[in-house]
């Protein structure tokens, strides 16, 4: 789990030393055996510390009882274990929250700076539209600054007037999140209901939510042997990866790459309940994609609705995306 979720930096607190008279050998022996554990699983930075709660030893301060330890205490190393390099400063993305229009004469974008950094004057698109735009101003509660960067809470306004609602998001033209509806995802159930494929989850990834179902069960994972096992419907507590499908377009990096647009959860529409996490490995090849689960369609010419109807058609679909449910339309 603690791969999974990508965490970069694991202290190995090996208790009850005094147990053992602070043997040097049953350290070494523990310690050999976790590291290759972490190996296995790509796990680099393991700081392993000799200790003894009962007794202080390690604990806040270096003990004389083991010599033969050469690094931190365990306080020492929690207070200065470097994470300044655990943010993604490089792929901008900003999913929108709320639009912001106390009068005619301002209409701002309001969000959390999910990674990257933004400039103002910078080139940006909104996604899905594909329109360009550049940043006119970055507008924070103690007044407006040069850049934002996450995990920063900002107002970003545009130089040109862009329709752009929740859940849709501003990135750099240069450097694009995957776009679509179909990926693979490592998944961990949280719920104590058994997963259900024929059920349509709600899928809330950055602010944006939509309906989504578990297309394929790729396999499950022994936690205890790291095993992959035949797929089947997951239990409490049970991981592995699946490919899912959602109603609606999201904008999203694997999550080895990005933790902020990789992540996403599982809630059970009846329950409301969460159901699972889950944290993207991949966009799926059209090969891949489960030729069952296409967009709905409306062919407006072919339901016999007449053209001066088309506006009002495409507000009542375009708010029923917002929702979770996208639907294509067909004017001619």
């Amino acid at each position: 789990l603690v791969s999974l979720l990508g965490i970069k930096h694991i202290v190995l607190a090996v208790n009850k030393m005094d147990l053992v008279n602070f043997s040097e050998e049953v350290f070494d022996g523990i310690r050999d055996e976790y590291l290759a554990l972490t190996d296995h699983l790509g796990i680099k930075d393991v700081t392993c510390i000799p200790l003894s709660a009962l007794e202080g030893d390690n604990v806040v301060e270096k003990s004389d009882r083991t010599p033969w330890y050469e690094g931190q205490s365990l306080l020492d190393y929690l207070e200065t274990v470097p994470i300044d390099q655990d943010r993604n400063m490089h792929d901008f993305r900003y999913p929108v929250q709320y639009v912001l229009r106390p009068n005619l004469d301002f209409r701002g974008f309001c969000g959390k700076v999910a990674s990257g950094v933004i400039h103002k004057g910078d080139e940006v698109v909104a996604l899905p539209s594909m329109k360009h735009s550049h940043i006119k101003s970055i507008v924070t509660y103690e007044g407006e600054h040069e850049v934002a960067f996450c995990p920063q809470s900002v107002t970003l306004t545009l130089e040109d007037e862009i329709d752009i609602s929740r859940g849709e998001m501003l990135v750099k033209p240069d450097n694009m999140p995957h776009i679509g509806r179909h990926f693979e995802t490592m998944l961990v159930w949280m719920d104590e209901e058994p997963m259900d494929r024929k059920k349509k989850f709600f899928l809330k990834q950055t602010t944006n939510t939509t309906r989504a179902t578990v297309t394929r069960v790729n396999y499950k994972v022994d936690v205890n042997t790291m095993q992959h096992l035949e797929g089947g419907d997951f239990k409490l507590n049970e991981i592995g990866k699946v490919q899912i499908t959602t109603a609606k377009t999201l904008f999203f990096d694997p999550y080895s790459k990005n933790k902020a647009t990789g992540a996403f959860i599982l809630i059970d529409p009846i329950t409301n309940n969460t159901s699972a996490v889950g944290m993207i490995c991949n966009p799926l090849e059209e090969e891949e994609i489960n030729q069952g689960s296409d967009i709905p369609v409306l062919d407006l010419p072919k339901l016999g609705i007449a053209p001066e109807h088309y506006e009002a058609v495409e507000k009542a679909v375009k708010d029923l995306g917002r929702q979770g449910l996208e639907i294509k339309i067909i004017k001619e």
